[in-house]
This record gives structure tokens, sequence and C-alpha cells, in this order.
């Protein structure tokens, strides 16, 4: 998955469509399998990022070894009874509703009825303290967005201009569930329900198998699997299965008004995975970007046919837009990489904050070249690299060096105010070509449905032999499949 962060526009629209699918029921009203935090800020749950509290993800303990944080087989029995690092219901929010009921039958007088605010959980009258997105928009900058963990890397200067009111800056950071190749959930889960599907990569939760041991809501360091109180089990995004095995882009993609998402396949060599995420943290964007093949190369192909991928597979991981921004243009990036989990979700960083204080002034060649200004961006690339590349600046800068190529490419074609010349040699030094140039706009803000999700087959009636009629089927590639006479759905 890829989600390009300068096209999201905080709406929401995929957290509401989410929840009313998924966990609109008992026991699920404090979860969003799909939140949108405004970054700087703490985030959902608070301070999710805090390792050294919740100790998620994984640690390098030597070369090609690693070994969780959250536990040992020494305390792993132990807790089951007790974890210290679990996070609570204030971390998260206590949900709640309104006793609706109050404005119809409160008694007649001078004053307005309200509806009180009571508890989801106990019923009870509360006061609201928090909310999934209660820093939206920098609401509450003192308590949450200052507190950013990510703002522990930039200097005291750097942090001081960051809040200042004139250059208030802010990002929206879409969050679902990664759906590692290297997830610690399933290595935590002491019941074996956790799973990653061979045929998709889609990490899920076997509810008949599932104890509510809750090791693997400790282990997991994006904190995107909850406890559903009601049903005593974990809880976290399917990535929507059932409407991909349809041809559908899940819920989240299929809503998102800004079209920032995209999805599609990428293989990658699993033997090398544990070696991979063993490598010091500035290398470990390199290091994952070594492991996804290239579909195109003959060997590649010829190994995946040995392995059983099958040819529409291959032929989707080929026009792959996933494959496209992470590795042939290099613009999509994993969130929090030194966590080791090898996350498949990756973030095309937000140009704009970049963008705001020097726009006028970057395109102008100067002794220290056309990209200077990008050290006194609006949104330090400190901050970014802390993000999405261990801190690694320099893959952080590549990235924002190419977009802004772009950017300018693209208004010397429409606008024509900047020299051409100057405009060649910005392209040169960020290491693109106008071809690509014309590829990465095309598909960043002109691109249809099928070109931003691209699907293989995964009909479960389709992959069994014989139980599809081909006089029925009408390929519609949707919920409105036609009985098939041999299993009749």
């Amino acid at each position: 998955m890829v989600f390009h962060l300068d096209k999201c526009i905080g709406c929401h629209t995929c957290s509401v469509a989410c929840k009313n699918v998924w966990t609109d029921r008992p026991g699920a009203e404090y979860m969003w399998w799909n939140n949108v935090e405004t970054k700087p800020g703490t985030g959902y749950p608070t301070h999710w990022e805090n390792q050294k509290k919740f100790n998620g993800g994984w640690v390098r303990v030597g070369e090609g070894e690693l070994k969780l944080r959250a536990q040992n087989r020494a305390d792993a029995f132990l807790k089951l009874f007790y974890n210290p690092n679990q996070p609570t219901l204030d971390d998260y929010y206590e949900p709640w509703t309104y006793k609706y009921e109050d404005l119809f039958s409160a008694p007649a007088g001078d004053d307005q009825p309200t509806a009180v605010p009571v508890s989801l959980i106990t019923g009870e009258p509360m006061e609201i303290k928090a909310g999934p997105n209660w820093d939206d928009d920098l609401s509450g900058s003192p308590i949450y967005a200052e507190n950013d963990l990510n703002l522990d890397k930039l200097s005291e200067e750097e942090r001081a201009q960051l809040f200042e009111v004139e250059r208030l800056t802010m990002f929206y950071l879409p969050r679902i569930c990664n759906h590692c190749a290297n997830p610690s959930c399933v290595a935590a889960c002491p019941s074996g329900a956790i799973y990653k599907r061979g045929e998709d990569g889609i990490v899920l939760i076997n509810q008949d198998k599932c104890r509510g041991w809750r090791a693997c809501v400790a282990a997991c360091p994006y904190k995107k699997i909850y406890y559903n109180w009601k049903t005593g089990k974990s809880e976290k995004c399917i990535l929507c299965y059932p409407r991909l095995e349809t041809g559908q882009a899940p819920s989240c993609f299929h809503s998102c008004v800004g079209r920032i998402r995209y999805l599609g396949v990428l293989l990658y060599d699993a033997e090398r995975l544990a070696e991979a995420m063993s490598v010091p943290e500035a290398a470990l964007v390199e290091s994952q970007r070594s492991l996804l093949l290239d579909p195109n190369d003959p060997a590649v192909i010829a190994g995946a046919r040995a392995n059983g991928v099958s040819e529409e597979f291959l032929d989707a991981a080929r026009n792959s837009p996933v494959w496209k921004y992470v590795m042939k243009w290099k613009l999509a990036l994993p969130l929090h990489i030194e966590y080791r989990t090898m996350p498949m979700l990756f973030y095309v960083p937000p140009l704009l904050p970049v963008m705001g204080r020097t726009a006028n002034q970057i395109y102008h060649h100067d002794h220290q070249g056309f990209f200077s200004g990008l050290q006194e961006a609006r949104l330090p690339l400190k901050y970014l690299a802390s993000l999405f590349s261990a801190g690694n600046t320099e893959i952080v800068e590549a990235a924002m060096k190419k977009m802004m190529a772009v950017r300018y490419f693209k208004r010397i074609q429409e606008v024509k105010d900047l020299d051409p010349v100057a405009v060649e040699r910005l392209m040169r030094e960020a290491g693109t070509t106008p071809a690509e140039a014309e590829e990465i706009y095309a598909l960043t803000s002109l691109p249809t449905m099928y070109e931003r999700y691209v699907l293989p087959p995964l009909h479960r009636e389709e992959a069994i032999a014989g139980t599809m009629d081909p006089e029925v089927c009408k390929g519609c590639s949707g919920f409105g499949c036609h009985p098939t006479p041999q299993r009749g759905a």
C-alpha cells in the first residue's frame, strides 16, 4: 500500500467508512482500525511511538538476529496475567454517546435541554477528556503537538520555529495496519491465532483460536491491534479482504476523498527477511528495498512460478503502482522502519509544508545548489526522517528533491514563469528525467481507480476448479456475482 500525504486533506472519511463497516458494534466502540492523525502530535493511542513505554516491535541483538521487545521465553508466560506494557483505555479514550432522550423528555423550563454524555462501556455520565482525533489540526498544541516524540530529534531552535504562529506547520498521517512482512504480533501470539495469509500477505486473527491474552497488542509497535472487551478477543484491520476477494478496494481506499491511496502487489525474498531487518537503523530503508524483487526480472518470474505464484499475480506485480512509488521512483517510504517489522504500507512524504516557506526562491540556483531551501523548510527534514527513514535525512531529501523537480517541470509547461535551463539542471540534480516526471505526475494527479488499485483476481470460487460457470459469470468482479450451480453462491 502507498499513502500519498501531499494529497490528504484530513477529512476522516476513511475512518468513518471503516468504522461503519467493521467496528460499529459493542466492544469495538473505541477501535479505529483506520485513523488520521495530525503531525506533529501524539497520535492514537497517545504516544503510541514511545517504545520505552510499550516495548513494541523487534530489537537487534546481533548480525541477522532479532528478538521481540515485548517478551522473551522467560517472561512470556507471566505476562499473560499481567503485562505492564499494555495500553490502557486512558491511552485510547473512553467511548461515549449522549442521552438524546433528555432532549425530548425534559420538562418545560427557561433553559435549553442538553444531552448529557454517557460512557458506552459503563453507561454512567462522564466528562469527555479525549477522543481518537483529539489533537486534530493542532488542537491543544501545548499538550499534544509539542509532546510529539519525533520532535526530540530537532534542536531547540528548530522546535521553537516549528510552533511560531506565522509558520505553524502540520500534515495529516492516515494509519491502518501495515500488514508487515515481519510482524511482531504474529511472533508474540501464544496461541498461534495470528497469521499472515499466504495468498496475499494480509495479517489476520483467527477468532476461534484467540484467547484474549493480548500479547499481540503489546508487541505491535503501531498499536493497530485492539482488545474487544465484549467478546474477549483481539481484533485488527483485515484490509477488507472480503472486498479484495471480489475485486474491490478496501472501504477506506474506496472512500478516500483525496485519492491518496494506492494498492498493488509487491514480491519479496522472505528467506532474507531477518537478515535485512537486522542492519543498522540508517540502512534499514535500503535494506528493505533490497528485499523487494523486480517483477520484470526473468529470474524473479521463474522463481515466482516455481513457488506457485499465478500469472495474474505476476501481471499485477508488473503494473503495481506500489512498485513504482517504492522501487522505481523511490518516493514512498515506510513508517518507523526502526521497529524492524518491515511494514508493507509506504508513505510519500508531504511536500507542501516543506515548500511553504521557500517556494519562490527554491528554484534559483546559488552556490549551495538548487535545493538549499530544503534545509530551511517549515517542516524540518529531520522530523520527516524520524518518521519515514529511521533518521536518515538523505533518503527523505532525495524523495523531496524528485517531487519538487516534478512540480517545477510541470510549472514551466503550464505557467512558463521559470527558466527552462535552470529547471533542466534542477531535474538532473534530483535524478529524474522528463519522461519519469510525466509518469509520476500522471499517477499522482490523474489516476483512474484501476490505476490506483491494481488487484489480482482473488475469487475463491474461481480458484477451485470447475466452480465458475462461464455462461453465468458476467465478469463484473463485484458483489453482484450470480449463483453458480456447483456452490450456490
